[in-house]
């Protein structure tokens, strides 16, 4: 009966498994044998070894694309958990028409991303958008956002900061699994709003926090859509992230190769920070169960 019972499971999970080894794991291993050699279409590739990665310490935009990538992912990260929270808090409490701001802050993320973009774009118009006509009416001359070097980046992290809807429903659901009786046991010993929201609501907040800055910073550093449509990476490669790189090594400058290296590269630092994440995590974050 047991052996039965594996074989069902088997069975049952081999449409994934044969899936995934075609469709992903033939891929990445493609990929990584790409990085290691030269080829061009209609030629047989040619080993090169480690020829592309050594390049890369002398391409300056490979540092570029790592240093905006990152900017990027610390502004839409930090800022959006922050922002996060505290509209997560007040949609926690008794607020007026609570279920239908839940609704409104989550429709962005079921919105399509190619649309949301363009109408950003629309806002951040230099002439005629609406965000420099509202600065306008305050007496403040609005900048050209996605044309002004200082500008275009803050510019994609206010329209990353859009879709932190996904980031209020986990800490709506994280706020409401905290016993009551702690927080009341907490306000009954004089502690304050402040003093309850670092002792208790954050600590036991900790692994909902630690989940959505891994998923966010992964999430962060494969940023394309924005700044390939509103701004192709410019001005003054001021908005060129490392996805963005790898598309116009492969499509636009046919260095097919070099591209597989740079996306290896990008995965490379993408672990590298996770491992860290979780390695500093046992510093911060508090498991209840397990009274770390």
């Amino acid at each position: 009966m047991r052996r039965y019972k594996e074989r069902a499971f088997y069975l049952f999970v081999a449409p994934w498994i044969i899936g995934f080894v075609l469709f992903q794991g033939g891929p990445i291993i493609g990929s990584l044998a790409l990085s290691l050699s030269e080829w061009q279409p209609a030629r047989p590739p040619q080993w090169v070894g480690l020829a592309h990665y050594q390049a890369m310490l002398g391409d300056a935009l490979v540092g570029r694309t790592l240093l905006n990538t990152a900017l990027y992912a610390l502004g839409v990260v930090g800022l959006g958990l922050g922002l996060s929270f505290a509209l997560a808090w007040l949609l926690d409490g008794r607020v007026r028409g609570a279920t239908a701001l839940r609704t409104i802050f989550f429709l962005p993320i079921a919105t399509s991303g190619v649309a949301m973009t363009f109408v950003w774009g629309w806002l951040f118009n230099a002439r005629w958008g609406l965000i420099n006509q509202a600065l306008a009416l305050a007496g403040i001359r609005g900048p050209a956002w996605l044309q002004d070097p200082h500008w275009a980046m803050p510019a994609l992290i206010m329209m990353g900061l859009w879709g932190i809807g996904g980031n209020i429903v986990v800490y709506l659901a994280g706020l409401q699994t905290i016993p009551r009786e702690l927080d009341e046991a907490a306000t009954l010993d004089g502690a304050n709003l402040a003093q309850r929201w670092r002792y208790v609501t954050l600590p036991l907040l900790s692994p909902v926090t630690f989940f959505l800055v891994v998923t966010g910073v992964i999430g962060a550093f494969q940023l394309f859509t924005p700044s390939y449509l509103l701004t192709r990476g410019g001005p003054d490669n001021a908005t060129l992230t490392t996805a963005l790189y790898i598309y116009q090594n492969a499509f636009l400058y046919q260095r097919f190769s070099y591209a597989a290296a740079l996306a290896w590269l990008l995965c490379i630092a993408i672990i590298g920070l996770t491992w860290a994440q979780f390695r500093l995590a046992r510093h911060w974050v508090y498991y209840e169960n397990s009274g770390q």
